[in-house]
């Protein structure tokens, strides 16, 4: 159990690391978006989303647990998004 346990707190660190490599575009975003409407896009939502579940189907990863995790991922991106903007 302990080589087990070490191995998942090593992806941790490897989620975590590109996690926040992913919000550093969103930030990037927020910097180029010409205006405050623009940085909610409901159909881009649905596309990453929709990327998510596909790649969780190749790799054997519950694809509703992807929806879940990435429809948090991408409402807490807005919210960061609108933030970032909003200080610009």
């Amino acid at each position: 159990m302990k080589e087990v346990r070490i191995a998942i707190d090593a992806l941790d660190e490897q989620i975590v690391t590109l996690l926040a490599a992913r919000m550093r575009y969103i930030e990037a975003a927020a910097r180029i978006k010409p205006d405050r409407g623009s940085v909610r896009d409901e159909d881009r939502k649905a596309e990453v989303i929709a990327h998510a579940q596909a790649v969780a189907v190749e790799q054997g990863f519950p694809e509703k647990l992807a929806a879940q995790l990435y429809e948090l991922l991408v409402e807490s991106s807005i919210v960061h998004e609108f933030e970032r903007f909003d200080a610009r």
